[in-house]
């Protein structure tokens, strides 16, 4: 089950669950969308992978158990652990390898 972390880990933006705004890797590692693409230019910092939009979880109960409702999203904020220099080094060794050969 995703989280749905609540913020960008980069610039700290808001993220709510129906975010068409929100981007995730493989390890649910979330940026938004300004940043996987101006900044990150599609490379996850923290591992190296592509972002994909976020799947928005239904607010309404529709199949007995599952909508936000019973799954809610995680409150719990969090950050990169590696600088802006740290990430933009990165971002510049790994951008031109497709996110499929990485």
């Amino acid at each position: 089950m995703l989280e749905l972390r609540p913020n960008c880990e980069l610039c700290d933006k808001d993220l709510p669950p129906e975010s068409t705004d929100a981007c995730i890797c493989t390890y649910e590692c979330t940026f938004c969308k300004d940043c996987v693409d101006t900044v990150l230019k599609d490379v996850c910092p923290n591992c190296g992978g592509g972002f994909v939009p976020r799947p928005i979880r239904p607010k309404t109960e529709r199949r007995d158990g599952v909508s936000l409702s019973h799954q809610p999203p995680s409150t719990k904020r969090v950050h990169s652990p590696h600088s802006k220099a740290e990430i933009e080094d990165f971002v510049s060794q790994v951008h031109s390898i497709p996110a499929e050969k990485r």
